[in-house]
């Protein structure tokens, strides 16, 4: 891989296992964090809701690092079958593998580490905040599935924020659910009128705010 350079989107390929994970990393020269997205069912580095919330986030000075959690075999496979998608720990163990690739790299170890999950992928990366609590500095969760990492909840210290769609009655409670479990800062903010995709107008550019301000305020430390 040709060395990481500042402000140009780069296509990088990520080891984890046997396994190499496809990804798109954008570092702006002033950048004070790093977010990794996790992606939810189905989803991958190109979906266009997380990119637009990528592109928002490097215009805070927010590195960005959106990638695939399942090789297009796999993917194949699940798009078929579902076989991997609920597979939480085999999602969180890429995270942690993603995670400490990124530490190695020199352009990347000075900053904070952050994670943007969503759906199935908001579950795989409270599990991989708890596993890696001196690494992961804070988690924003857009309607995701925090139940999923119930065992690892409590031992999760990176300040935690939940947002959920106002009109996604079930995922609203698995949120408060999750949350009374939690010892670290958190907060859950529900957004009015926002079904799960947050496809409404106006509902996206409201996680954007949310999800900007918490990495602005905990990765800058």
């Amino acid at each position: 891989m040709t060395s990481l350079t500042y402000d140009i989107e780069h296509s990088i390929t990520i080891p984890s296992g046997t396994s190499q994970l496809d990804g798109l990393l954008y570092i702006p020269k002033q950048a004070s964090g790093l977010v990794l997205f996790v992606h939810g069912s189905g989803s991958s580095r190109f979906s266009t809701r997380n990119q637009f919330v990528a592109h928002c986030l490097n215009e805070a000075n927010l590195a960005t690092l959106l990638f695939d959690l399942l090789t297009p075999e796999e993917d194949h496979i699940d798009n078929l079958t579902r076989a991997f998608r609920f597979d939480i720990g085999l999602l969180a163990s890429r995270l942690v593998d993603v995670t400490r690739w990124c530490q190695k790299q020199p352009v990347l170890h000075p900053m904070n580490i952050g994670y943007f999950g969503s759906s199935t992928g908001g579950g795989a990366a409270l599990i991989a905040a708890a596993t890696l609590p001196d690494t992961v500095h804070a988690v924003v969760s857009r309607d995701g599935r925090p139940d999923l990492a119930a065992e690892s909840l409590n031992q999760v210290i990176a300040p935690t924020l939940l947002i959920v769609g106002g009109l996604d009655d079930v995922v609203i409670g698995l949120n408060q659910s999750a949350l009374s479990q939690m010892n670290c800062i958190k907060q859950l903010e529900i957004v009015p009128g926002a079904t799960h995709l947050f496809e409404e107008p106006g509902t996206l550019n409201e996680v954007v705010r949310l999800a900007k301000a918490w990495f602005v305020s905990y990765l800058n430390r």
